[in-house]
């Protein structure tokens, strides 16, 4: 079992960077695949990027590719989302998940995601 801690969400004004942290506690962090989802305002889950357990693959949704960037450290058991060029249409829970992989493994199905953590709120001002 692995629990996670979304911190770093808060208000910003558009255009502005800000970088998400997840740190894991409990099993080796380096036996997972990560990725961050987002719960915009009244709309479904949808899923940002992630990274696979030793961070040589990353994925990232169409809406963030060129301003999102996804990395890790197993040795700090932390997950980071570095977001830049910040919109409006940004504005989400953001949650960090985890699911036990193999190397180089990763997914965009919220339901391989067997932890996750109790989300950050974004807020982005235009």
């Amino acid at each position: 079992q692995v629990q996670l801690v979304e911190s770093g969400g808060k208000s910003v004004q558009a255009g502005d960077s800000l970088r998400l942290s997840c740190v894991a506690s409990g099993r080796p962090f380096s036996d997972y695949a990560v990725a961050w989802f987002r719960r915009p305002p009244g709309k479904e889950r949808e899923f940002v990027g992630t990274i696979s357990r030793g961070g040589t693959v990353t994925q990232r949704a169409d809406s963030v590719k060129g301003r999102f960037i996804l990395s890790r450290d197993n040795a700090q058991n932390t997950v980071w989302l570095q977001m830049n060029s910040l919109k409006p249409e940004d504005t989400a829970v953001y949650y960090c998940a985890a699911y036990f992989a193999v190397t180089g493994e990763v997914s965009r199905d919220d339901s391989r995601y067997r932890h996750w953590g109790q989300g950050t709120q974004v807020l982005v001002s235009s």
